[in-house]
């Protein structure tokens, strides 16, 4: 595509609002990359969309995921780390937060011997996939597990499904810090169907169980900075709200027009009735979130659709009883 035809096609595109300031990073170095201390010997690296985190330890580094976007970045982000420190720079762990290979899809890069830690669930997918760029876990765990490396602890749990089905917490109690991949999103809104996520109930859940836990720093797995409490009660806030638009028009809105307008094609009353409760429980939810959260106006219909569906489909509101 020329110059000239990218510049006609930007020209057609939509304006969105402008991000606010809050919900922006660190300015990334010319190889693409910022990498940052945590609390203490746990650093985080972030390509501005998406974000893992390491840990340098007496044994060798402990990596928490490892997104293909960040890529070669992940070992130059170690390697830059321990030269300034003076410890190794070997790659010893690496933990999974999920299966999904946008986290998960750089660990081909390390050493066939790096020890693999996951829920068991994430290895069943794993194997499942068989994705020579994703090895499975061969380590798991079920509920809870704590780990002793190199005179470390981090501590596993699952809270059940709701992004994923295999969705591992990862606290880590002597730095402050709990990484919760693909729930929050630090200063922005949820992209496409709430993350992408598979159980809204679930989903809706994380937050408060990430409350539970004592820490400062949240490594969400997205965008370029890291996340604080604060982010996640927003987040519960802007969630909670949908919910309740979403369950106001589904109350409000009479899917009658669409379907005498479209008569025998169903599938097009359908499309116009759920819509229109869409974008009924979205409009609310941009107005009073747009400068506040990031992409309000880019992300929250799609939100709001998928838990639309959640709340017909989990919940029952809104199921009609044919008398």
């Amino acid at each position: 595509m020329s110059t000239s035809d990218v510049a006609t096609l930007a020209d057609t595109l939509p304006d969105y609002a402008p991000v606010p300031a809050t919900a922006l990073g660190p300015a990334l170095n010319e190889q693409g990359y910022h990498v940052g201390r945590v609390e203490r010997n746990l650093y985080w690296v972030t390509d501005g969309v998406y974000q893992a985190a390491f840990l340098t330890t007496r044994d060798g580094v402990v990596l928490l995921d490892a997104p293909p976007t960040i890529g070669h970045n992940l070992q130059r982000a170690i390697d830059e780390i321990a030269a300034a420190n003076g410890v190794s720079n070997k790659v010893t762990h690496i933990i999974y937060s999920h299966h999904h290979a946008d986290h998960a899809g750089a660990s081909f890069l390390f050493d066939k011997n790096v020890v693999r830690i996951g829920h068991e669930e994430t290895r069943r997918l794993l194997l499942r996939d068989d994705d020579p760029a994703r090895p499975a876990n061969e380590e798991t765990f079920q509920d809870r597990r704590t780990l002793e490396i190199g005179g470390e602890r981090i501590e596993l749990a699952w809270h059940g499904a709701s992004h994923a089905p295999d969705m591992t917490f990862i606290h880590l109690p002597e730095h402050d810090t709990l990484m919760m991949v693909d729930i929050v999103n630090a200063g922005w809104v949820p992209v496409y169907v709430s993350n992408l996520t598979q159980d809204i109930p679930g989903y809706l859940e994380a937050p408060a169980h990430a409350l539970t836990y004592p820490w400062k720093h949240l490594v969400s797995g997205h965008l370029g900075r890291l996340g604080t409490r604060e982010d996640v009660i927003l987040h519960q806030q802007y969630m909670s709200d949908i919910v309740e638009n979403v369950k106001t028009a589904l109350a409000t809105t009479d899917p009658t027009p669409y379907f005498v307008k479209y008569g025998a094609n169903v599938w097009a009353g359908v499309k116009g009735y759920l819509d229109a409760v869409t974008n009924n429980a979205a409009k609310p939810v941009i107005d009073k979130y747009t400068g506040v959260l990031a992409a309000a106006d880019v992300f929250t219909p799609s939100t709001a659709f998928w838990v639309m569906e959640s709340v017909r489909l989990d919940e029952g509101v809104g199921s009609q009883v044919h008398p």
